[in-house]
């Protein structure tokens, strides 16, 4: 067996940044793409930053240098490889599984708190201070705040730049930018070239040479995932639980394509995904999932995008995932027939929360009474779901959904991307009509907790730190069991 062939150890090994730098090596070596977006490597003679499956020349092992985030790499002085384009992998799992305030605080800014309401509205959110916040993450991931999104930004302006048709001075404040002379010295900074020189190096997607997509038919994306992917289960769970109006499905099972309307900070979107056929049939590196997204303010495109990656589980390792819970015997058999399956979250998970406790029939009629109607409508999508102050206001405090809604309004439950997980439950358990077994769909759909067992399931010890993905197993297979029986 080559060298490139011997065993490594999974992505999973380098949380609580375990990896030693002989691992790294070997992956950088080897090409190995299950740990793209896990750490990024530099090279001091080139200057340039790298994902580990890039396909150039293995860079000499004294020469390589290796960083926990794109920001880091980008804070010394490197700039992003332009063959590999490291700004584009998969986030880490880390950050998901997380709940100490640096996974939160990554989550945050991921979310695009700090391009909205600065370190300072990130810091109160956390509930530390400004100083500690820079402190911790710059001790974990080698970058402050700051640094963090100014990294997130230049991604955002890349995708601008090569896949819309945008005045470049709208897309430097669409991405975030304080001003275009800061777009600019950052684009520079990150990619080596001007916003029009990036623009100019955009892929030809037609034959006219058009490469950037008008405004109002959406930017196109490719949605990268690590390590292989069950479209189908994700797709039918979506399909399933469709609140007509907000969501919509349609295509042959295979070549499904996903519809929604989305409430942002600056306005509202359309987001479309699209099944992959065989995105799940093996082991592979990675892959991606095909959406368009349609916004009526450009500075919400990071929002959207991390909404869908949480929506897809698009950033979970499941090499360790499967690794781990393939050791069960009850599970080997779902793992080894479905390796890579997900554990969907939500897109937005205050709406999840209400519909999580209403259902999809009384969701649907919210929907029609009380939810935002678009100013035209996109086929069967109408409108948005309703704001928690609109049902709260509505429902006057009444039942389980009043007392829901209430909550989240007026800021005493929160569920966003950076929200205390326990502190969340604890408030929700405190609701009047609320049951546990909610609560545990909320945490980890809404908040996307890998590690979610409802009361009476049997989940073991030895799934930890993924039961929610073991149960997702679980009922996966019996819902395969059941088309195949006609039952």
């Amino acid at each position: 067996m080559s060298d490139s062939r011997q065993p490594r150890p999974p992505p999973s090994s380098i949380l609580g940044s375990v990896i030693d730098e002989e691992t790294r090596y070997e992956a950088v070596r080897s090409r190995d793409a299950r740990f793209d977006g896990e750490f990024f490597f530099a090279v001091e003679t080139t200057g340039i930053y790298c994902r580990p499956s890039c396909p150039a020349v293995t860079p000499k092992r004294h020469n390589v240098r290796y960083y926990a985030t794109a920001a880091a790499a980008q804070g010394a002085g490197f700039r992003a490889c332009r063959r590999c384009r490291p700004d584009a992998v998969p986030g880490s799992a880390e950050w998901n599984v997380r709940a100490d305030v640096v996974g939160r605080a990554m989550r945050m800014i991921g979310d695009g708190v700090v391009d909205r309401e600065g370190v300072a509205g990130l810091a109160v959110r956390l509930g530390y201070s400004a100083r500690q916040v820079q402190r911790q993450l710059t001790a974990e991931v080698g970058a402050g705040p700051v640094a963090l999104a100014r990294a997130q930004r230049a991604h955002t302006a890349r995708v601008l730049l090569q896949t819309t048709g945008l005045p470049i001075t709208e897309i430097a404040f669409a991405s975030g930018f304080a001003s275009v002379r800061q777009f600019n010295d950052t684009i520079r900074a990150v990619y080596a070239a001007t916003p029009t020189e990036l623009r100019a190096a955009a892929p030809r997607r037609d034959a006219s040479g058009r490469g950037a997509a008008a405004p109002s038919t959406g930017i196109p994306l490719r949605l990268a995932h690590r390590g292989p992917y069950q479209s189908a289960a994700v797709f039918d769970l979506l399909a399933d639980e469709a609140v007509a109006g907000v969501e919509d499905m349609t295509g042959p099972r295979g070549r499904r394509t996903y519809r929604r309307t989305l409430r942002l900070p600056h306005g509202h979107g359309i987001v479309a995904v699209d099944e992959r056929p065989g995105a799940g049939s093996g082991a592979g590196s990675g892959g991606w999932l095909d959406a368009r997204i349609r916004l009526c303010d450009p500075r919400d495109l990071t929002t959207a995008v991390q909404r869908l990656r949480r929506l897809f589980d698009l950033d979970a390792d499941a090499y360790a995932v499967d690794e781990r819970l393939a050791r069960d015997p009850r599970l080997a058999p779902s793992v080894a027939a479905r390796p890579g399956l997900r554990s969907p979250g939500a897109a937005d998970p205050e709406e999840l929360a209400v519909r999580a406790v209403v259902g999809v029939a009384q969701a649907e009629e919210l929907v029609r009474t009380y939810g935002k109607p678009l100013d035209a409508p996109c086929g069967a999508l109408t409108h948005v779901f309703p704001e928690p102050a609109v049902l709260a206001e509505a429902e006057g405090g009444r039942g389980t959904l009043g007392a829901l809604a209430a909550a989240l309004a007026d800021g005493t439950l929160r569920l966003d991307a950076g929200a205390d997980r326990d502190d969340a439950q604890e408030v929700l358990l405190a609701l009047p009509g609320m049951d546990a077994r909610t609560v545990a769909v909320i945490r980890t759909r809404a908040l996307g907790d890998p590690d979610v067992a409802p009361p009476g399931a049997h989940a073991p010890e030895s799934w930890r730190p993924w039961r929610s993905y073991a149960l997702h197993h679980l009922r996966t297979a019996r819902r395969s069991e059941r088309e195949k029986t006609g039952v």
